[in-house]
């Protein structure tokens, strides 16, 4: 009876849409589009922030973290699945693991991890963390494993399948190599990953509600975690039970608009790492003379108008995530949403066309 009630409420969402968009431009234009993806029903909420040179240009929420109560979407305080941002906190820990000297990016990652079963080429942890190591991606409904697995028991998933490629020769996304990647930091470091990036980055970045999704409870963030959505038809339904401790690296955090704001301000003026280890993560990798357009845990590339930027999209069960960071237009642009791949990525390069014209 509560789906039922559930889908119901959420076919009237109070939200009119806003009709008249000519004539409007800047963060006029782009709050009537984040207002319109709830009116018109493309997502149950989102909150979004831009910062220009680390002042808050923009900063609200739209629409609600949960459906059934009607709790409102709160930018600082609503708690989301960050999705594949969590790669650009695990690009940083292993940027300050590089510094000092726990791991060599260009060593073989049998040296970290020798147990893993021997493939037909050698890999190495940055070809791990460029997606150009030869692991394959999910499969069938691994994408939405609901196992308590550590990180070394996630690798049973797809441990003894080959490589898809021989390493440095191609380039495929997938978040398993963030979780060989963890694995191996994990090993060299000798604490656990979750425990050395709290303490290396998320505290030296103030970025105190981040978290991994085990610690929500202890946290005391329940309250404040929005519900995770899939989109039907006509409406939304509670997204399947997942637990992502296994892939923190690739998927797994937790976090505020807030604190995704502040990782992109800490990016934009490279925070807490040598100007040569921010090089090394926001430089795209090269195969064959052309560009990955990815570096060690970023996406270095162009959004849709051709400007540069670093950060990521990120789409997991229940979230659908964008961190921008402008490094020429000194901006940075976070959007988190609570709902499983929503389809309104035109929509949100529109709006942040919108911001950057300004």
């Amino acid at each position: 009876m509560g789906n039922l009630f559930t889908h119901i409420k959420n076919l009237f969402v109070p939200f009119p849409k806003v009709k008249l968009m000519k004539g409007l431009h800047g963060l006029e234009k782009a709050n009537a589009l984040f207002h319109n993806l709830v009116a018109e029903k493309k997502v149950p909420g989102l909150a979004v922030i831009i910062l220009e040179k680390g002042e808050i240009q923009h900063q609200k929420g739209y629409g609600f973290a949960n459906l059934e109560n009607r709790k409102k979407i709160d930018p600082k305080r609503t708690v989301f699945r960050i999705a594949s941002i969590s790669k650009c906190i695990t690009g940083l820990a292993l940027g300050k693991m590089m510094e000092d000297g726990i791991v060599d990016l260009d060593e073989s990652f049998y040296t970290y991890v020798p147990y893993y079963p021997k493939k037909k080429y050698d890999f190495t942890l940055r070809q791990l963390a460029s997606h150009t190591a030869g692991i394959r991606g999910y499969r069938g409904k691994e994408f939405a494993l609901n196992q308590d697995y550590s990180i070394k028991e996630g690798i049973e998933v797809f441990k003894n399948d080959p490589l898809f490629f021989e390493p440095g020769t191609s380039y495929l996304y997938n978040s398993f190599d963030f979780v060989l990647l963890s694995l191996a930091m994990q090993e060299a470091s000798g604490v656990s990953f979750q425990q050395y990036v709290k303490e290396n980055i998320l505290k030296p970045l103030g970025l105190k509600n981040t978290f991994a999704p085990q610690k929500i409870v202890s946290s005391g963030a329940v309250e404040s975690i929005a519900e995770f959505y899939a989109k039907r038809s006509l409406c939304f339904k509670k997204a399947v039970e997942v637990n992502n401790t296994y892939k923190l690296a690739g998927g797994g955090y937790l976090s505020t608009c807030k604190d995704a704001a502040k990782l992109g301000q800490a990016i934009l003026v490279q925070k807490l790492l040598k100007k040569e280890t921010y090089d090394q993560l926001l430089r795209s990798q090269i195969i064959d003379g052309n560009p990955t357009y990815y570096g060690l845990g970023f996406q270095v590339s162009q959004d849709a108008k051709g400007r540069p930027f670093v950060g990521h999209v990120g789409n997991s069960v229940g979230a659908y995530t964008n961190l921008f960071v402008y490094p020429e237009k000194e901006k940075v642009v976070a959007i988190l949403i609570n709902c499983t791949d929503p389809k309104v990525q035109p929509i949100l390069d529109e709006a942040i066309d919108s911001v950057l014209n300004l």
